[in-house]
């Protein structure tokens, strides 16, 4: 908890079992509602209903909107019929429909039942866009003009109409079809002369995203254009809503928790990771981790079909670790490099054959770097007492080891960065291929490499 709520939490849940409903509305006036929400976590539901009913109802459902589904379900037991009707109302669409999907069906119905025709109607037609579409993320609360409207009478609607906006900062300019024309900044307007129309004011069509993209398009946009709002339209450039700079950055830090929890070998967490149920948690780490198990007993098949290599010259054993460890962390960097372009749109699967050819360079170059050290560190411990090099060429033995890791740390980042672009090509999501997944591919390839490389310095110089 933020250190400021951490202290005045105890300070409010005094002020509600006291009864002293004119210090606690001070009280709360003077927190942000991000550190207030953190405060109404941690008290009772029960108390935490009482300081609800003390606020306004703009300020009221702002705060309910900041706490967790959890929360608000345990406050929506303690509200009567007409104080959800009163914050569901304030609520705005893209917000009340994203809370009638997180609570159960029972406290969602009651919801329904309870709010208004007008607002029932707004979050049921967000609700009616794909999951993870712009659509359900956008909001119809925005302020809409008409092209030849004066500044005048635009800014009386805005004075009129702009309380229930999501945003005044930039306003949006309509044709006679409800067709998006241009949008200006509330700066624009206030500087420009009453009696002006607004088709002079008027810019370039602005970039607007359709109701059917991924979410993820919101939040790749809004980072390119730098812009507080984006509109929303649809094929035929209806103008539908605006998508905000604070929805995206919630989608933002979403989609990067799922990509870094796949990166990990880990099924995405539908919940925080405290609130995850544990059977929950097995399934999402268990089926992953199982079937690297099961693809890494391969490893098994690879020892037993060089059995005779590693019987001869026994000492290769002691450096499989460093073989599989150099392929698989080579592999495992340069497919986060990749994932991480992709998922930037630095990199497309079109772009292949460029890869290809940067990583082939990278792969020859850090090889015969990693190469030669593996050769001097080999050769080192063969001279130490902890290593028994009896019997055996250390330069050879040395040679092989490198020769090994040059020809690992190559096929690893070639490996590495064609399949996330081949998945990426398949139309399915490149995080899949985690570390975990990329360093199992490599332990066993690199056994094979490991083992291939020997049995040829075997018959060619000889290892004693």
């Amino acid at each position: 908890m933020n250190p400021t709520a951490e202290l005045l939490q105890p300070e409010i849940e005094e002020l509600i079992r006291n009864k002293r409903f004119a210090d606690l509305r001070s009280a709360i006036h003077a927190l942000p509602y991000a550190d207030l929400a953190l405060i109404f976590a941690e008290i009772d539901p029960a108390l935490a209903a009482v300081g609800f009913r003390l606020l306004p109802r703009e300020d009221a459902a702002e705060l309910f909107s900041y706490l967790d589904p959890e929360q608000q379900e345990a406050l929506i037991g303690q509200f009567g019929n007409d104080h959800v009707r009163e914050i569901f109302d304030e609520l705005g669409a893209d917000d009340l429909a994203y809370l009638l999907e997180e609570m159960p069906s029972d406290i969602a119905r009651r919801i329904v039942n309870t709010i208004s025709p007008e607002t029932r109607e707004a979050a049921q037609r967000l609700l009616g866009y794909p999951e993870e579409s712009v659509g359900r993320l956008m909001t119809p609360d925005y302020i809409r003009l008409k092209i030849d409207w004066t500044v005048a009478r635009a800014l009386a609607h805005i004075r009129a109409y702009g309380r229930d906006a999501e945003t005044i900062n930039v306003v949006y300019i309509v044709d006679d079809h409800d067709k998006l024309v241009s949008d200006l900044k509330l700066r624009t307007l206030l500087l420009a002369s009453p009696d002006a129309p607004l088709s002079d004011l008027q810019q370039n069509t602005p970039t607007s995203l359709f109701a059917d993209d991924d979410r993820e398009e919101a939040v790749r946009a809004m980072a390119k254009y730098d812009r507080i709002a984006l509109p929303v339209v649809d094929h035929a450039g209806v103008l539908l809503g605006i998508v905000t700079s604070d929805d995206v950055a919630d989608v933002a830090e979403e989609e990067a928790t799922e990509d870094i929890q796949k990166l990990a070998g880990v099924e995405a967490l539908d919940e925080p990771y405290m609130d995850t149920p544990l059977l929950s948690m097995l399934k999402k780490r268990g089926i992953v981790l199982c079937t690297l198990l099961v693809a890494q007993s391969v490893t098994i098949g690879v020892l037993g079909a060089f059995e005779h290599v590693i019987s001869s010259v026994q000492i290769l054993i002691l450096f499989i670790p460093l073989i599989i460890a150099s392929g698989g962390n080579s592999g495992t960097q340069v497919a986060s490099l990749i994932i991480r372009a992709l998922a930037l749109h630095e990199l497309t699967p079109a772009d292949w054959l460029q890869v290809v050819r940067k990583e082939l360079v990278t792969g020859l170059l850090l090889g015969c770097l990693m190469g030669a050290l593996a050769t001097c560190s080999v050769m080192i411990w063969e001279l130490t007492p902890m290593v028994d090099a009896t019997g055996v060429n250390p330069l050879k033995v040395g040679l092989t080891v490198g020769a090994a890791v040059q020809a690992i740390v190559v096929y690893a980042v070639l490996l590495g960065s064609i399949l996330p672009l081949l998945l990426q090509k398949l139309k399915l999501d490149p995080a899949t291929i985690s570390s975990p997944l990329v360093a199992t591919l490599m332990d066993v390839s690199g056994l094979m490499i490991y083992m291939g490389v020997a049995l040829v310095m075997m018959k060619v110089v000889g290892l004693t």
